[in-house]
Formats: C-alpha cells, structure tokens, sequence
C-alpha cells in the first residue's frame, strides 16, 4: 500500500521542476490539490462551485501557476462560515503528515463577517520537510494559499462535475468554461487595477474558440462594477456591446502598463510562454478580440 509520503513524492516528481520558483508553485499546488480533496470527502461542493484561474489550471489544463482557490455557493447565504470547512482541511491534511496552519478572516475580524467574499488562509512550512527536494529552500518559509468563496454570486453559471485523481479520484463541481469567461471578462472591465494573469487568460479561451456565458457576465456587471444597478436601466450585454468595451478597455492602457501586466504574470508561466510576452500591447489583445469576435458571431469581429 502506497504510504502518503510516497504520493506527495510521486506527484511533486510529476512536475518535473526546472527551477527553484517551479518547484515551490509545484509544492503549492500540491496543497491546492489536497484542499480540493478534503473539501470534496467533507461534501463542500454540494452547496459550492469551483471557479477562477486554478479551476482552470486544475481542471481545464491553463498552462500557468495560479496562486488562489476561488469558489462561489451555488445559491446566496450570507450567512456561510468557513470555519467547519476548515477543521476539515486540518483533519484531511493531518492523514498526509502536514501540519497545515488554517487562518479564518471571518474569525479573527467581525467586520469581515459582513463582505459578500469570504476568505481563509491555508499556510504550511510542513510539505516541504516531507520530500526530497531537487532545489533547496527556506525551511521557515511558509507555503500560502488563500481560499475565498462569494457568498452572492451573480446567477446563471453553468457547472460541471469533474474528477481529480490526486491523491485519489474525487468529484468537484467547477463552472463551465464559458461561465468561467464570463467572470473573466468581468475582471477584465470592472477590476480597478490591471493584472496581466487577466489578459493571459483571455488569450488562453480565445484560442479555445470558447464563447462566453453572456448572461452571467450581465448579471456580474450589474451586481458589480462601472454598470452596477442598471439592470432598471436595460442594459444588455450583446456580443456587439461586449466587443466595443473590450477594445474600449485596451485603447485606455499605455505602454507602461502592458509592460507591468507582463511582469505581472511572467512568474506564473513556463519559459515557452514568457517568451510571448515581448509581444504584449494594444495590437495583439485588439486581434485577440477580434479573434473573439469570430467565435460570438458573424459581425462583431470586425468591430
């Protein structure tokens, strides 16, 4: 019978780390993986979904590192806790030996308690004790990973069942691919800073030709943003409205920031994919988008 050291040593081993800074992404995502475990044993995903960019990475193979676990309930509770989810995260990780640390913000801050996302904190300086490391690291230095939940989500994503065979098959339940653009594009027109894992992203659905989940970015945008609490107002979101907000967005950014939106997410990529990097700024995402455009519908690629 394989021991869970020899799992954790095996699946590290599958990553095949070049470097020091992939080995700790692999190391962390090995805690991603064994808290979608524990979270999927203790029923987690009958009242939540799995979405975001390590959904992507996890699930639908996104060739970059993501740092977070988001997920969304499946139907509003503000009163959700955290905090049973993560006695089960300690119990769970227990049986593989990692001392795992669980910081619940809903805990430690009342005035927490009241935002619509709720957040906790998975830290641990255990895992890497456990292996045997190709690269050298700080013993002291602590793994993280945040875990957030939006206790109201906007309506109308589409869910999948996938399994996950680390450390054994186990269901999760993940937004479909075009519900998970959908909140991407939310991202990308609402967020108030530019991050370049956002534009990478858009890049990686494009090629996939994938189609976005209109009706949920309508209900994103006006639950929240620049468009919140227009839904009285009639606004729709068309392919044909979507397309001119995206190039909106992309003439509003100068060179400066396309620049920083690829520092941004260079420490997240493979060295093939930083090499694309160079090519960053307006020219390429406004063809992206038109690429886009192709997908969504006669008319609106030329826009």
């Amino acid at each position: 019978m394989n021991k869970p050291s020899n799992i954790l040593r095996a699946r590290l081993n599958s990553f095949a780390a070049e470097t020091s800074e992939e080995q700790e992404e692999a190391l962390r995502e090995i805690l991603q993986e064994i808290a979608l475990y524990a979270l999927s044993e203790r029923g987690f995903f009958d009242v939540a979904a799995f979405h975001g960019g390590t959904s992507l990475r996890i699930a639908y193979g996104l060739p970059r590192f993501s740092e977070d676990l988001d997920f969304a309930l499946r139907s509003t509770d503000e009163s959700f806790l955290w905090a049973p989810w993560g006695k089960a995260l300690r119990e769970i990780f227990a049986e593989f030996g990692i001392a795992a640390e669980i910081i619940d913000r809903g805990t430690q801050d009342r005035t927490v308690k009241t935002r619509t996302v709720q957040a906790m904190w998975l830290k641990d300086r255990s895992l890497g004790k456990l292996l045997d490391l190709q690269f050298a690291r700080d013993a002291r230095r602590k793994l993280r990973v945040k875990l957030e939940i939006d206790t109201n989500p906007p309506s109308g994503p589409t869910l999948e069942r996938h399994f996950l065979g680390f450390p054994v098959d186990h269901p999760v339940e993940v937004w479909d691919l075009p519900s998970n653009l959908a909140g991407k594009l939310h991202a990308l027109l609402c967020r108030p800073y530019m991050k370049g894992r956002d534009w990478f992203d858009l890049t990686w659905y494009v090629q996939r030709k994938v189609a976005p989940n209109l009706k949920l970015l309508e209900n994103a945008l006006v639950q929240q943003g620049p468009w919140s609490g227009r839904g009285d107002q009639g606004i729709e979101v068309t392919p044909t409205w979507l397309m001119q907000a995206l190039h909106d967005a992309i003439d509003a950014l100068d060179s400066d920031a396309w620049q920083a939106a690829a520092h941004d997410v260079a420490p997240f990529l493979d060295t093939l994919h930083r090499r694309a990097l160079r090519h960053w700024g307006p020219e390429l995402f406004h063809s992206t988008v038109a690429t886009l455009g192709e997908t969504l519908g006669p008319g609106t690629s030329s826009i």
